[in-house]
């Protein structure tokens, strides 16, 4: 078991008033499994993904990551948790422009304390795995939107992480890239990692194994319907 999360809450509070945004949200993530979260503008899928990711803790429930209890660690802790165990994959490429691809790859590494010469060769492992050997010098704005996720790709399983969140991967590429891009994550998963993808299109969502619907911050089982 990679994740178990069990009646999670979370809710924000404007001034004084406190407004609920997730409902006792539970989910089971195994090894190797390929999970889709679909859900409209609004769903509290960002939220859900935020909390996943250790980027946001949870107002109430019980989140496990690999076996440690994340709910209510604290900050210092959590991006701890993110370095060790997850690779972010975002609609926006967030590549630093004045880096080549491979040093883009490279450069999360460096903050983890990996060595220049071991974050480099991991880099162009990387790069070579999404077909992006030739582009390795490439500053971002020399690549087309799909090489850019592409490199956002290698760069978050450059860091081997046990559990790959992606958020809109297509959401910002033309209908042909988008394709490549997800034959991609099929190749990923294929190979053994867990992938969690957040998206509101129908045709990225079934390319999963499992599909989960969100709406109005409640997750649905995989095959029930919203009443």
């Amino acid at each position: 078991m990679i994740l178990r999360m069990e009646n999670i809450c979370k809710s924000y509070y404007r001034g004084k008033t406190e407004v609920p945004v997730l409902h006792d949200i539970c989910l089971s993530v195994e090894k190797g499994d390929y999970l889709a979260i679909m859900g409209p503008s609004g769903s509290g899928k960002t939220t859900l993904m935020n909390l996943i990711g250790c980027l946001d803790k949870p107002s109430a429930g019980s989140y496990l990551l690999e076996g440690e209890d994340v709910s209510a660690k604290k900050d210092n802790a959590l991006a701890e948790l993110r370095n060790r165990y997850l690779g972010f994959v975002f609609q926006s490429f967030y590549l630093m422009p004045g880096l080549s691809a491979l040093e883009n790859v490279a450069l999360p590494l460096m903050y983890a304390g990996v060595s220049r010469k071991e974050r480099l060769e991991r880099a162009r492992e990387a790069l070579r795995g999404v077909g992006l050997e030739d582009r390795m010098k490439f500053l971002p704005n020399q690549l087309s939107g799909g090489q850019c996720q592409r490199v956002a790709i290698a760069r978050a399983m450059a860091g081997r992480p046990a559990l790959l969140l992606a958020d809109e991967p297509t959401g910002a590429l033309d209908t042909a890239s988008g394709e490549q891009i997800m034959e991609l994550f099929d190749q990923i998963n294929e190979a053994g990692s867990t992938i969690i993808m957040i998206t509101h299109e129908p045709s990225i969502a079934d390319r999963a194994r499992t599909v989960y619907h969100i709406r109005d911050g409640r997750l649905s089982v995989p095959g029930e319907a919203f009443l």
